[in-house]
């Protein structure tokens, strides 16, 4: 089953993608058709670029190897993690600039509380790891 998992993914995607395209022209008034469509073009898109990618390190062993390797590179791995952080601080200051940007335009309190919800959360899930990682360490 391993071997065809992203072929199932691929086709997947397809059949949410002829989904989307049939809710749309069916005009049920939602925006379920166009998630679907969305949702199927990348599931698709994820499932043809492994197959396509497994079929490219198949026929190259050595690359195959190096790829592996550069992917648990204990200096990649900490790069990588560098750089989530850096893009953890912006993201801090840019969902708070929008945050106070939708209070200001007057956008529906539902989605700026919802907005300060997920904001919060992700703060709080960091500070959990924060502290755990400080009694690890």
């Amino acid at each position: 089953m391993k071997k065809y998992r992203n072929v199932v993914v691929a086709a997947l995607g397809i059949v949410l993608w002829a989904a989307g395209f049939w809710l749309v022209r069916a005009d049920l008034g939602s925006t379920l058709g166009y998630v679907c469509i969305g949702l199927g073009c990348g599931i698709f898109g994820y499932g043809t670029g492994e197959m396509i990618s497994q079929r490219a390190l198949q026929s190259d062993p050595a690359l195959q190897r190096q790829m592996e390797i550069a992917k648990n590179d204990e200096r990649n791995i900490a790069i990588a993690n560098h750089a989530k952080g850096r893009a953890f601080d912006m993201m801090t200051f840019i969902f708070g600039a929008l945050m106070v940007s939708f209070a200001l335009m007057g956008i529906d309190l539902a989605a700026v509380l919802l907005l300060v919800a997920a904001y919060l959360f992700v703060h709080g899930y960091a500070l959990y790891w924060r502290l755990r990682y400080d009694k690890e360490m």
